[in-house]
């Protein structure tokens, strides 16, 4: 039976991450929370807008309505990567090599070894994602995605489909692209097609919210996604993805929405937070449920497994964060 340790917040709390063995959460304030032999906390930005996990390096990368995009390092220490002054830097990725990317109205920006590449977009960036091998990033926008080499003048390539794309995501085998829309549906393209002939589109429609969290499976089999009632997984294995391929629904609860979704790093065993702050684990290959928290106070706004997938950080807009130790 899992236990659950509290840890009790006094704010919104954006996300929830593993740094290593150290929970991190990010609170919307500008602090940074961590439990590191004791509760710790990092002022880390004048308004917090994004936080995210850098995939490639035992960090977090920020962004803040000061303008700044910082390094989050796992002992609490704080590197500044940009400042752009009265601006609100909301998107930022992670890459190899230490490279971070954001956006900046129509400007997609990366950060290589102290020099700063910039891109123009046709449309201001709403999310910025880096390809699991090269440096190349995707920028999600109205109407499409860009994709960039960002060492080398290689021009744009241009995936065009209607609409406001607001998060971006690459498979962990880098074949596919998959952007979150406006609209309540999911777009891909799959990128590994003959030389010279268009990236074939997915749509992947029917939710009745907006997608606001998803996680890959550990071999990049399953895509999970929020904005339903049930998580709604994708299947990737297959050389065409999910192309005329139903979703799996799991952690089915009525009209109770899910918020937050994470994949275990190495079983094939999802996390599920939902908007009353119950936290469910389900099994792909038998789709039974374990109940890991009971509902909270506020939605699930974030989840993240400690390397050992022992142990999972969950977050909720209300500040009722805390551990789940299935070890206990």
């Amino acid at each position: 039976m899992a236990s659950v340790a509290p840890f009790d917040l006094e704010d919104h709390i954006v996300a929830a991450h593993y740094v290593g063995d150290v929970p991190f959460f990010a609170s919307a304030s500008g602090v940074i929370h961590r439990l590191d032999d004791g509760a710790k906390a990092t002022e880390a930005h004048d308004g917090l807008l994004t936080c995210i996990r850098d995939p490639f390096s035992p960090s977090l990368v920020t962004g803040g309505e000061d303008g700044r995009v910082l390094r989050i390092n796992a002992d609490g220490t704080v590197t500044e990567i940009a400042s752009q002054p009265r601006k609100w830097i909301s998107v930022v990725a992670a890459g190899p090599q230490g490279a971070v990317a954001y956006g900046l109205g129509k400007e997609s920006h990366v950060v290589l070894n102290g020099t700063e590449q910039v891109f123009t977009e046709a449309r201001s960036v709403e999310a910025i994602a880096f390809a699991p091998k090269g440096l190349r990033i995707a920028a999600a926008r109205y109407n499409g995605a860009s994709l960039h080499w960002v060492t080398t003048s290689a021009p744009p390539v241009d995936l065009d489909w209607k609409g406001a794309h607001i998060m971006a995501c690459f498979s962990p085998d880098g074949r596919f692209l998959v952007t979150s829309m406006q609209e309540n549906a999911l777009h891909g393209w799959k990128l590994d097609v003959k030389p010279g002939t268009e990236a074939r589109h997915m749509r992947m429609s029917g939710y009745p919210a907006k997608v606001k969290s998803w996680s890959w499976s550990p071999r990049g089999k399953w895509l999970a996604t929020s904005g339903a009632p049930a998580a709604i997984v994708w299947p990737f294995a297959g050389k065409d993805g999910p192309m005329g391929k139903a979703p799996l629904e799991l952690g089915t609860r009525a009209d109770i929405m899910v918020t937050s979704v994470a994949f275990h790093p190495s079983d094939e065993v999802l996390a599920i937070g939902f908007i009353d702050g119950m936290v469910l684990a389900v099994r792909l290959a038998d789709e039974k449920e374990a109940l890991m928290r009971r509902p909270g106070k506020g939605a699930i706004t974030g989840m993240s497994w400690d390397p050992s997938g022992k142990r999972l950080a969950f977050a909720s807009d209300a500040g009722d964060c805390g551990i789940i130790d299935l070890s206990a």
